[in-house]
C-alpha cells in the first residue's frame, strides 16, 4: 500500500533565416558549437549524435536530417545553430553535454545560456574525473551500464509519470534499460533471472547495474499482480558477489519506490565499540555482498507517498535535484539532497499532515558519479 496524496513557439527547420543567419549572435553560437564539439572524441560524437536523436526537445532533430546534414563536426554545429534558437541550441548542447558525460566543457557556455547556471566549473571537474576512472577512489563507470525498471501502474495513479520520469532520468544517467511493466510473481522473477545472467554474460563490459521497482509493498516484500509478494532479499541476494560474478567490485544500485508498512508519522513540532582486524590474508576474498546501494522512499514499517497526478515523492524528488544539479554529487550526496527535500516538504494525507524521510542503505567502497 501507498499513500495517495490529493489534492511557445516552436522554432522551424530554418528557424534561424528569421534572425538572419549572417548576424552576429548566430555566427558567435555556431562558431561556439563547433568550437565545442572539436573536442569530442570520434566515439563521443556518435553517442552525441544519438543522444540529439532522443532528445525531447522540441524541434526535435530526426535520424534522417541527422544523417543528412550532421555527418561531420561543422554540419553538426550548423545543424544546431539552425535548428533552434540560440538560447535553446545552448540549452540542448548542454543536455547532451551532460549525458555524454562531458560537463569539463560546460563553463565555456558560462554566461550564454538564458536559462539558468551552470553548474561550478570546480565541481565539474571532480564528477568528471571520477566519471573517468581517473580517481582510484571512483568506479570506474566508462562501460555499459544497465537497468532493470519495473513497475506496478495497476491500482497505482500517477505510477506512469513515475515511468516516464524514471526512465528520462535513466537516459541522462546513460543507462541502457530494460522495462517490465505489470508483472505477476513469475513473470518478474523470470525477467530478473534473465537481466542477471545477461549482465554475467558481458562481465567484462559491465560496469555497473541499477534497478528500480515501483510497485505496492510491505515490510521485506513488493506486493505486485493479484497481491503476490516477491521477497526484496531474495532480489538483493540474485545480484550478490557469488550470483553475479561480473558485478563484482561494481556498483549495484537499488531504487525501491514501495511501501514498507502501514505505519503513518505526523511528524512533531518543532557509536559501535571499534574491532580488532585479523591479518588480511595475502588472497583477496570479497564478503557475499558488497558494493551495494539500496535507497527506500520511507522509514521501515512506514508507508510511501504517491500523487495520483504528479507520480512518487521520491521519484518526482530525484527528477528536481538532477535537473538542478546534474551529475555533480555522488551518488549518496544526490540522495540526501533529495531527501532533504522530501523532509522539508508538506504533505498531507486525508487531510491530516503526513511526513517521511527517505532511507539509504549502503556497502560501497568507493563513490559513484553518474
Amino acid at each position: 500500500m501507498e499513500g495517495s496524496l490529493g489534492g511557445g513557439l516552436l522554432s522551424g527547420s530554418d528557424g534561424p533565416q528569421a534572425l538572419g543567419e549572417t548576424t552576429q549572435a548566430w555566427e558567435e553560437l555556431l562558431h561556439r558549437l563547433q568550437e565545442t564539439l572539436d573536442l569530442l572524441s570520434p566515439q563521443e560524437l556518435r553517442t552525441f549524435r544519438s543522444l540529439l536523436a532522443k532528445l525531447d526537445e522540441e524541434p526535435r532533430v530526426t535520424p534522417l536530417k541527422l544523417e543528412l546534414e550532421g555527418g561531420s563536426i561543422a554540419g553538426l554545429a550548423r545543424l544546431l545553430a539552425k535548428h533552434y534558437p540560440p538560447d535553446t541550441a545552448a540549452r540542448v548542447l548542454v543536455r547532451v553535454l551532460q549525458q555524454l558525460p562531458r560537463t569539463d566543457l560546460l563553463p565555456r557556455w558560462q554566461g550564454f545560456l538564458a536559462y539558468g547556471p551552470v553548474i561550478p566549473r570546480k565541481a565539474l571537474k571532480r564528477s568528471y574525473n571520477c566519471v573517468d576512472g581517473d580517481s582510484e577512489d571512483c568506479y570506474d563507470l566508462r562501460g555499459r551500464r544497465n537497468a532493470f525498471l519495473m513497475c506496478v501502474k495497476k491500482n497505482r495513479p500517477g505510477a506512469h509519470r513515475d515511468v516516464h520520469l524514471m526512465k528520462q532520468w535513466l537516459d541522462h544517467c546513460q543507462f541502457e534499460y530494460r522495462s517490465c511493466i505489470d508483472p505477476d510473481k513469475k513473470e518478474l522473477l523470470e525477467q530478473l533471472t534473465s537481466f542477471r545472467d545477461g549482465l554475467n554474460e558481458i562481465k567484462d563490459e559491465i560496469s555497473c547495474c541499477l534497478v528500480t521497482l515501483m510497485s505496492h509493498g510491505e515490510k521485506g516484500y513488493l506486493k505486485i499482480k493479484d497481491d503476490e509478494r516477491v521477497s526484496l532479499e531474495e532480489i538483493f541476494e540474485m545480484f550478490n558477489n557469488k550470483n553475479c560474478p561480473a558485478l563484482q567490485e561494481k556498483p549495484k544500485i537499488f531504487i525501491i519506490q514501495a511501501c514498507r508498512g502501514e505505519r503513518r508519522d505526523s511528524g512533531v513540532e518543532t557509536d559501535d565499540e571499534p574491532m580488532e582486524l585479523d591479518d588480511i590474508p595475502e588472497r583477496k576474498r570479497l564478503p557475499t555482498f558488497s558494493d551495494y546501494f539500496i535507497i527506500y522512499p520511507t522509514q521501515a514499517d512506514h508507508v510511501a507517498l504517491r500523487h495520483p497526478r504528479t507520480g512518487s515523492v521520491m521519484i518526482e524528488a530525484m527528477t528536481e535535484i538532477f535537473e538542478k544539479y546534474g551529475n555533480k554529487w555522488h551518488i549518496a550526496d544526490f540522495f540526501t539532497k533529495v531527501n532533504n527535500k522530501v523532509v522539508h516538504t508538506e504533505f498531507f494525507l486525508r487531510d491530516e499532515p503526513i511526513k517521511v524521510s527517505l532511507v539509504m542503505e549502503s556497502t560501497l567502497t568507493r563513490f559513484v558519479y553518474f
